[in-house]
């Protein structure tokens, strides 16, 4: 079963102790894979350096794979930073970034954990709010708490 959907929708992460603030509203397809997982897609602006956009011609995209028990978001495009974290309430996961390289040699990610407090997925039958609250970790060093919250207006 794979329907989908074009749906407004409002991405932000804060930092609830550092100065971290980032929103971006914009519209990303939804495709329902079952009763209770769901891909989105969507379009990120590109990164701004010194006032100049970076390769705006090419696209970062965002895909989220979200149920009720653990997500995973990935961003990729335009050969600039990319990153990958998993989610699920209680558990350790892993973070990735790639960050862009001039050599011919593959990146090695950076990689960190996150220690997921909690993650809530409220709406029936398609998603509406998303909110995953988490801990970022390099080794023993705490590098913030932060919030990702994503509201799938109907």
């Amino acid at each position: 079963m794979l329907t989908h959907h074009r749906k407004p929708v409002c991405l932000s992460l804060i930092s609830t102790d550092l100065p971290v603030w980032s929103v971006v509203e914009t519209a990303a397809t939804l495709y329902q894979k079952d009763s209770e997982r769901f891909h989105l897609l969507l379009t990120a602006p590109s990164v701004d350096s010194s006032k100049e956009i970076i390769n705006p011609y090419s696209p970062r995209v965002l895909w989220l794979e979200i149920s009720p028990y653990r997500v995973t978001m990935t961003m990729q495009g335009n050969g600039q930073l990319s990153y990958r974290h998993f989610w699920e309430q209680g558990v350790y996961g892993i973070t990735r970034y790639w960050l862009p390289t001039e050599s011919l040699q593959p990146n090695q990610p950076i990689r960190l954990r996150n220690f997921t407090n909690n993650l809530t997925l409220n709406g029936h039958p398609l998603p509406e709010n998303l909110r995953v609250e988490y801990e970022l970790w390099a080794e023993k060093v705490q590098l913030g708490c932060y919030i990702l919250n994503l509201e799938i207006r109907n």
